[in-house]
C-alpha cells in the first residue's frame, strides 16, 4: 500500500473551489439612463436566490457591490408584494 505524504494531501486540500456559474446580468437601463433592476421581473430575480430562498452572494452572482444592494432591495420588495417566497417551499 502506498501511502500518500502529509504535503500531498495538503496540497490537494489547499485547492480553492471555484464557481463557474455563467455571470447573470439582470440590470436595466431607464430612459433617462439610470439603471435599476425591476422587483417585478421574478424569472431573473429567482436566479438570485438559493434553493433554500436566500439571496446568493456576489461571487456567484457576479454582481458589482451597487448592483448587489439593488438585487437584495428588489427580492426584499418582491418578498413584501408576495411576488417571491421568503423561504423555499420544499416539504
Amino acid at each position: 500500500m502506498a501511502k500518500e505524504s502529509a504535503r500531498e494531501r495538503r496540497e490537494k486540500k489547499e485547492q480553492f473551489q471555484s464557481f463557474n456559474r455563467p455571470k447573470l446580468k439582470i440590470t436595466r437601463t431607464a430612459a433617462d439612463g439610470t439603471v435599476y433592476i425591476d422587483y417585478k421581473d421574478t424569472e431573473s430575480l429567482r436566479k438570485m436566490i438559493s434553493g433554500n430562498g436566500k439571496i446568493l452572494s456576489r461571487k456567484r452572482t457576479g454582481a458589482n457591490a451597487m448592483e448587489q444592494r439593488m438585487i437584495a432591495r428588489a427580492v426584499k420588495r418582491a418578498r413584501y408584494m408576495a411576488l417571491l417566497p421568503y423561504v423555499s417551499s420544499g416539504v
